[in-house]
């Protein structure tokens, strides 16, 4: 793995990313998006994996989003702003891995750095995180899904609030608009984004797949189409479970209610 990504597989289904370019405010540059998208691939490639933390090295960034002076330096390199091969657009590298991706934003998150945090699957942020689109003050539109994504999670006029003035949020303006899930201390969130994946890799992967794909579909229909696609949807997929198979599992529903409710 180039050095620009550090990958740390754990015992316990989870696997660590690090964008780690700390000097750089973990920009996105060529390599680093390269070695991004080959780490997903090894993560979807291996079965032992059920669950991602993706953070920025150091405590300053997540990332700053792409590496402006490579953009500065060669204008071909704007295609990566609308690029769709996740070999040099992260975001499609983080939706390719197909496993749920736990943001730990550890500092800014910036323009297609933002972008790469909206990809994610849940969002925790250290007390450092804040979060900007500075797309307006570069002079290039975003590609990767920001003027859909925000808007549907924070709202319209926060969307626009945020885009129109370039202005950061901090991490608790971002609990209380609903992009993060939680704030914590800057040396609690690895501990905490882990722990939190740990949890969701103790389940099913290929249930989650599913659920994921329930949830999200149907949050784009008209809410009486998205319950009977739910019905349509759930119809198929319970017609496969058995009852040796739910009998197999009461022990374990049991025994996690006692110890984690």
């Amino acid at each position: 793995m180039p050095d620009e990504i550090l990958l740390e597989k754990r015992g316990d289904g989870v696997a660590i990313v690090t964008m780690n370019r700390p000097l750089a405010m973990n920009a996105l540059s060529a390599s680093l998006r390269d070695a991004l998208s080959l780490a997903m691939i090894e993560i979807r490639d291996d079965p032992a994996v059920r669950a991602v933390v993706l953070t920025g090295a150091g405590e300053r960034a997540f990332t700053a989003g792409l590496d402006l002076k490579e953009l500065g330096a060669d204008t071909s390199n704007l295609g990566a702003a609308t690029d769709q091969n996740p070999v040099s657009n992260p975001v499609r590298a983080i939706e390719a891995c197909g496993k749920p991706v736990v943001g730990a934003i550890n500092g800014v998150a910036i323009t297609g750095g933002f972008e790469v945090a909206l990809a994610c699957t849940i969002l925790i942020a250290s007390t450092n995180a804040r979060f900007a689109d500075t797309h307006a003050l570069v002079g290039v539109m975003p590609g990767w899904g920001l003027s859909q994504k925000l808007s549907r999670i924070i709202g319209l006029s926060r969307a626009k609030e945020m885009s129109f003035t370039a202005r950061f949020i901090d991490a608790r303006t971002a609990y209380e608009w609903g992009l993060v899930n939680r704030v914590v201390e800057a040396g609690e969130l690895l501990q905490e984004a882990c722990a939190l994946a740990a949890r969701i890799a103790s389940l099913d992967v290929e249930f989650l797949r599913d659920y994921g794909r329930l949830i999200d579909e149907g949050y784009d229909m008209p809410f009486q189409t998205a319950l009977a696609h739910e019905v349509k949807f759930s119809t198929a997929r319970n017609s496969k479970v058995t009852a040796k198979s739910i009998e197999a599992r009461r022990t374990g529903v049991l025994e996690r209610g006692r110890t984690q409710l």
